[in-house]
């Protein structure tokens, strides 16, 4: 006789072996790219005590009970190691770089799964240019590209859609959306529009034959970047991209505590604007920049998306064992 416990599952993983003998290699070839050049391997807490401020990403929260938490401790699954990697940094680890699980909720498609692995480094002494540089070399290893594209924020604008992203407003950006029929032409401000704009008709033409990097941002995406003096000011960030795939996201990295702390209270503000949850500022960070964060550009590539781009998948379910749907 015997039982039924319901239907089967689809219990077996979605990459294959020679996909996942792919990843084993690409995390080889990573590994041997920083240990050659005296890059140090690090750990830091994929479960923390704050959530993001960015209002572009939503973490994802759970609770810890137990010893020293009698009512319960409020944590959150990290959406980037970068905050905890930068306090190694203040307390003079040198140059490092990790290999680790990120978590974004909400984030799910095409390129995306709510869980990720996510290769991050920082090189004190460098700046975003110099770690440009840097990243060319590693792709040269991962992809076998014999070199890469560069070019500014403003020219990609321009060339594409005859449009100054520094000189610009949000009934311009929506009049550029409306003549190209696309589904969203309201913006609440000009980020949403540029941004919008760059999702929808630039980044599918981005380096196509050979990886670009897009750099020097307008001020208002910093983010986490220094900013420049130019005329006019710029940050000194960069994306990088291939096949029309965002692959990385880079900062010549700000070290004043102020800024930072003016910079999250903003992102907290536009999250009360938008109805969005507003965490507690990380006062540890906040902390380890005013003691000192060292000259550095830092930055995060999407290792699933590099292995996608290097097999050929089109999907990043094709490169994951257990995606969400099999989680």
């Amino acid at each position: 006789m015997t039982t039924s416990h319901g239907p089967k599952s689809d219990w077996r993983p979605l990459a294959d072996t020679q996909t996942l003998r792919a990843r084993a290699e690409l995390l080889r070839e990573l590994r041997a790219f920083f240990s050659a050049r005296g890059v140090l391997e690090v750990e830091t807490p994929q479960l923390v005590s704050h959530a993001t401020t960015d209002t572009h990403l939503a973490s994802f929260a759970t609770r810890f009970s137990g010893p020293g938490a009698h009512d319960g401790q409020e944590l959150y699954l990290s959406t980037s190691p970068e905050l905890a990697m930068k306090r190694l940094l203040a307390a003079g680890s040198g140059p490092i770089f990790q290999i680790c699980r990120a978590f974004r909720n909400g984030e799910k498609g095409r390129r995306h799964n709510p869980e990720f692995t996510i290769l991050e480094w920082y090189r004190p002494g460098l700046d975003h240019i110099a770690l440009m540089a840097e990243i060319e070399e590693l792709l040269a290893v991962a992809l076998g590209v014999d070199r890469c594209d560069r070019i500014t924020y403003q020219a990609v604008f321009e060339q594409e859609l005859g449009v100054s992203p520094h000189q610009t407003s949000v009934a311009l950006l929506e009049e550029v959306a409306a003549d190209r029929d696309l589904s969203l032409s309201s913006f609440a401000d000009v980020d949403e529009g540029l941004q919008f704009l760059l999702a929808e008709v630039i980044e599918p033409s981005l380096g196509i034959d050979r990886p670009i990097f897009v750099y020097d941002y307008p001020v208002s995406q910093a983010a986490l970047a220094r900013i420049r003096s130019d005329t006019p000011p710029v940050a000194e960030r960069f994306e990088v991209y291939f096949k029309g795939v965002e692959l990385a996201n880079g900062f010549h990295e700000l070290a004043d505590a102020e800024e930072q702390r003016r910079r999250f209270e903003d992102d907290r503000a536009s999250r009360e604007r938008r109805g969005l949850p507003i965490p507690q500022l990380d006062e540890a960070f906040l902390d380890a920049l005013d003691f000192g964060l060292p000259q550095c550009a830092g930055v995060a590539l999407g290792l699933d998306r590099l292995l996608m781009l290097q097999i050929g998948a089109d999907t990043i379910e094709e490169v994951l064992a257990f995606p969400l749907c099999r989680a």
